[in-house]
Parts: structure tokens; sequence; C-alpha cells
């Protein structure tokens, strides 16, 4: 037994970091995998999974410790483990969480870097190169991914300023509807680009998955089994449940019509704007992010992106990006000190200054994603390609790059 190990934390952590993983494989495959063309489904949800499976190993060979280890000049931490060398057999506790061990730590925030990458890729499903996808996953994971989290979580220049995101509207939602759009507008459209849901199943599946698992991602966030992790469950559920009803409403006013499409979207707007506050802010708060959430993402997806044209397939940055950018607002104006001392409060507190650093924080990250996405993406453009061969694209890429097919039918 180590010293000074709680149990029941302990217990919880670990839920927690299967929940997360959950939501990667299979929430994320499934829920993409239901919304676009039959011939591409297979694709959709391998870029989820392989994703999971190329962070789990760079994660422990060197991207925990840049990311949370010793603070170089609030830019990134200090390598001093690699391949997680010594960690677990150490039997420490974490520095960040001292009641659970390193190692479960650990695995937690892998599960986090995980999933922002899978996110990404409902951006470009359809029509970008495999190869491509394949080396795109470790160069944004070191470049990207492990400087922002460092930044916010790991000590360094953001989180010295005072800026808070609890579970990862900044590190993971911003971070990664600012990329998709990047790459997006460096693929250009698909040959078609209505969106062409072949089996909602799978992504009524898929979110249901994401909204269990969720709980995980904002109430584990708590780093324990406690009552921040209980308020933290409560306002995800609540942001989830009144951003499905916010969207739903929007499609009635203009089709006259809810959809479930739109149902599902909203969930998530509300369950992604509500990460980075979820425990920060009170019911009543979290009812005020998913209802803005959910109407702001509505606008980005319907209004927005047809009147600039770019082709965010799966609306990664109106969803995602918009709902991180939502919520992070959010902590700045109603972040209390009765739900967390950690922090003095928000600007209905009389302090202006999170608010400040939170709308530092959105434009510094995301100009970071944005440019190094481009370049990181233009790389690989020039030297393998981004995008299949367009009979390739109007076929199908399950046979033409797997050969394989997501369903045998006559």
């Amino acid at each position: 037994m180590i010293p000074g190990l709680d149990s029941g934390d302990t217990a919880w952590m670990l839920i927690s970091t299967a929940l997360v993983i959950l939501m990667t494989i299979p929430g994320v495959a499934l829920f993409y995998g239901g919304l676009i063309r039959r011939e591409n489904v297979l694709n959709t949800i391998f870029l989820s999974f392989v994703s999971f499976a190329i962070v789990s190993v760079i994660w422990f060979i060197y991207g925990y410790d840049l990311a949370f280890g010793a603070d170089i000049w609030g830019v990134i931490g200090q390598l001093v483990n690699p391949f997680f060398g010594g960690v677990v057999e150490s039997n420490t506790l974490s520095t960040y969480a001292p009641t659970i061990p390193t190692g479960l730590y650990a695995i937690f925030q892998m599960t986090f870097a995980a999933i922002t990458i899978a996110l990404i890729s409902g951006a470009i499903v359809e029509r970008m190169k495999f190869s491509a996808w394949l080396a795109f996953i470790p160069v944004w994971l070191t470049l990207v991914y492990l400087p922002v989290a460092h930044w916010m979580w790991g000590g360094g220049w953001l989180a010295q300023m005072g800026a808070l995101d609890f579970a990862g509207g900044i590190v993971v939602h911003v971070n990664c509807g600012m990329a998709a759009l990047a790459l997006v507008l460096l693929l250009g459209a698909r040959k078609n680009a209505r969106l062409l849901p072949h089996h909602l199943g799978y992504s009524i599946i898929g979110t249901g998955l994401l909204w269990f698992g969720w709980f995980g991602f904002n109430a584990g966030s708590a780093l324990g089994a406690t009552n921040l992790a209980v308020s933290a469950m409560i306002v995800t559920n609540a942001s989830a449940a009144v951003g499905m009803l916010a969207w739903m409403l929007m499609d009635k006013v203009k089709t006259g019509k809810p959809t479930l499409l739109g149902a599902l979207s909203g969930a998530i707007a509300g369950l992604a704007a509500i990460t980075p506050a979820a425990g920060y802010v009170n019911f009543t708060s979290a009812i005020v992010i998913g209802f803005v959430a959910a109407v702001c993402g509505y606008y980005a997806v319907s209004y927005i992106k047809p009147r600039l044209g770019y082709d965010d397939a799966l609306d990664v940055f109106g969803i995602h990006g918009v709902s991180g950018i939502i919520g992070s607002i959010g902590v700045g104006i109603f972040a209390s000190p009765l739900i967390n001392s950690i922090t003095t409060g928000g600007l209905l507190f009389g302090n202006a200054h999170l608010l400040g650093v939170q709308l530092l924080a959105i434009v510094v990250v995301g100009i970071y994603a944005f440019v190094m996405t481009l370049i990181i993406g233009k790389i690989i453009d020039k030297t393998i390609g981004l995008r299949v061969d367009e009979e390739h694209e109007i076929q199908g890429l399950d046979i033409n790059l797997h050969e394989e097919s997501g369903y045998r039918l006559s």
C-alpha cells in the first residue's frame, strides 16, 4: 500500500479513465461512422481507433513528461522518464492528484490526448489519405497538443497567469476545433459535400456512449471521489440536456420539424461547452452555458459554414470549437468560489481578470493550433499528399484504402 493513497479516489479514477476510453472507442468512432456515406464507414471508424493506438504508445514514451513534467520557461515539460521508466515501479503518488498513483494520473491524461485527435478526424472524413492521417497524429500530438496541455494543465505560462480549464474546453475542444478548420481549408471540399448519414442508429449509440463517458471526462477531472465530482456530474448532464433541447428548438423554428441529428448535435455542443466549466459553475450557470453553446453552434453549422464555404464534414469546428470557446468564456463569467475554492470567482463575483485571462487563452491556443496545423498539413501534403485520388473518393475509401466493406449487401 502506498502511504497517502486513497483507495476510493483511485477506484473512481480507474473507472473515469475507462469511461474516457469508451468515449473514443467506440463513442466517437460510432458517432462519426453513422454520419457519412456507407462506402466510408470503416475508414471513418478506423481513424478514431488508430488515433487511440498511436497516442497510447507515444504518450508513455515521451508525451506525459513533455505535458506534465517540470516546467521549462513556461513552455514545455522536462523529459526525465522516457518510456515511463521506473514511474510505476516507484509507487509514487501524483503531484497533480496526491491521493492517486502517478501512473493512474498519466493514463487518465492520455485518454484526453487520444480523444482530441480522434475528434479532429470528423472534419476530414471521406477525403484524406489514411497514410497522411497516420503521419499527422504523432506530429500534431508532439507539436500542438503537448505544449498546449502543458500551458494550461502542466504549470505552463497560461496556468501561471491564472487561466482555468477544468476538463478540456481549451486543451481539447478549442484545440481540435481550430486544427480541424485548418485541415479542411487545406484539403478543400469533398466531391459530394452534403451530409448523408447512412446509419443514424450508429450515431445514436455513439452519442449515448459519449454522454455516458463524459461523466468520466468531467467528473473524473475532480481527480477524486469528492463532492466536486458530484457537482461536475450534475452540471455536465444539465448542459447536455439543455443543449439538446435548444438545438431541437432551433430546428423547429427554422424548418418546422425537430431532427434527431440536430438533437444529437445539441447534446454534444452542451457537453463540450460545460467541459471547461464543470468544476467551477453551478446548475443555473450550466443551463445558460448549454443553451448559448447550442444556439451558437447551430448558427455556426447552419449559417456561417455555408456562407464561408468550408467543408467541415462533421462540424468539428462548428460544434466542438465554438462550444469550447463558449464554455471557456463561461468560466470567466460564472466561476464560483462556492463550487471550487481554487478560484476567487469570475465576472459575476467581481473578478474581471479571470475573464480577460480566459479570452487570452482562447485566442492564443486557437491561433497556435490553427497555424501549426496549417504548417504540419502543408508539409505532409508536399511529401506524401493529403488527399485521396478523385476516383477513390467517389467510389469510397473503405474498398480503395482498406480492401474492406462495412456491409455485404447484394
